[in-house]
């Protein structure tokens, strides 16, 4: 019997509307955001999908997108962990600005290095800087050592690949069946450990928001048996026109 995964990028949040640089700000999702993450948390009970844990990071977005999803999955009772180390990329002192004012500010091609390298970080923030991690309450138990002020992909993914270690694996080579709700750079993290895939190519891996991401994973060794997203998608399950008027009529 496979053991199954289910990753989420979150949903889609105000400043994806507007194409701002994220990171760690917090920003709310948009409506679009919430009614993709109940489509997707009503979508997993439909498909008969039960966890024992739910794992996402310590910014709103992510949080509220796994929220929304148990509420839809009726699963809203489960224990949840939240975690810095699944944050999404800090940005740096690229954090609040707009992409296209940036390539306007910086040029087009120290943008796309900074967004597309593998271990090219963006300009940094100082911790005079209201988005010094280090000035934010969430991170008081945090060692200021460890706490970014701007990272390259590099960076991020190795402190996701330390947790799925520490303890993303092992909870899923207990057994349990594990949901977690993060972002685009830090989900590239466990794709890559999970797929064993190269620093190069993980680069242009895309990841849509609120949709689910099932992996099947062969019992001790976890190699990947099988993978698609469960609404829509060239490998898809479960299409979204098939689904989303019990979404309608359930909400």
């Amino acid at each position: 019997m496979a053991y199954k995964l289910v990753l989420m990028r979150h949903a889609e949040s105000e400043w994806n509307q507007i194409d701002k640089f994220t990171g760690w700000t917090n920003v709310e999702l948009s409506d679009k955001g919430i009614q993709e993450a109940k489509t997707a948390g009503i979508i997993l009970m439909q498909n008969g999908f039960e966890f024992d844990i739910a794992y996402t990071s310590m910014l709103d977005r992510a949080i509220n997108t796994l929220q929304y999803t148990l509420e839809g999955a009726h699963m809203t009772w489960i224990p949840v962990v939240k975690d810095w180390h699944l944050n999404e990329r800090h940005y740096g002192a690229l954090q609040g600005k707009n992409k296209f004012e940036s390539v306007e500010e910086f040029g087009e091609y120290q943008v796309k290095v900074w967004r597309r390298s593998f271990s090219i970080k963006p300009p940094l923030v100082s911790e005079y800087d209201s988005r010094y991690p280090a000035n934010d309450e969430r991170y008081h138990n945090v060692p200021v050592e460890q706490l970014p002020i701007g990272e390259s992909l590099k960076d991020t993914l190795d402190r996701v690949t330390v947790y799925w270690e520490n303890e993303l694996k092992p909870a899923t080579l207990s057994g349990k069946r594990l949901i977690i709700s993060a972002h685009g750079n830090s989900l590239r993290a466990l794709i890559k450990s999970l797929e064993n895939i190269s620093d190069d190519k993980i680069i242009g891996i895309e990841i849509p928001t609120g949709n689910p991401l099932i992996y099947e994973l062969e019992e001790n060794t976890l190699k990947v048996l099988n993978k698609y997203y469960l609404i829509g998608g060239t490998d898809k399950k479960v299409t979204f026109l098939e689904k989303i008027k019990s979404f309608f009529k359930l909400t």
